[in-house]
């Protein structure tokens, strides 16, 4: 995991959330797209760029609000 310039910490963090939940919630999905067989190398990234963009879909509030609740849950753990 590589941190892109310009994105701060709650950002970060979130992304890394979101990514994790993704996949989670796609699990059967994508299983199916990395088993079929036009899927090359490469495409991991695009997979990676395409599933990252859904970030864009919330605010910066919004982003810092999950981050904060998800590590009270886990501190609490």
């Amino acid at each position: 995991k590589t941190k892109m310039p310009g994105q701060d910490a709650t950002s970060w963090d979130f992304t890394s959330y979101y990514l994790q939940q993704s996949t989670k919630e796609f699990a059967e999905d994508l299983d199916k797209i990395r088993n079929a067989d036009d899927f090359k190398g490469d495409a991991v990234s695009m997979l990676v760029k395409s599933l990252q963009q859904g970030t864009s879909l919330f605010s910066a509030a919004d982003q810092e609000r999950i981050v904060k609740a998800r590590e009270s849950r886990d501190s609490e753990k």
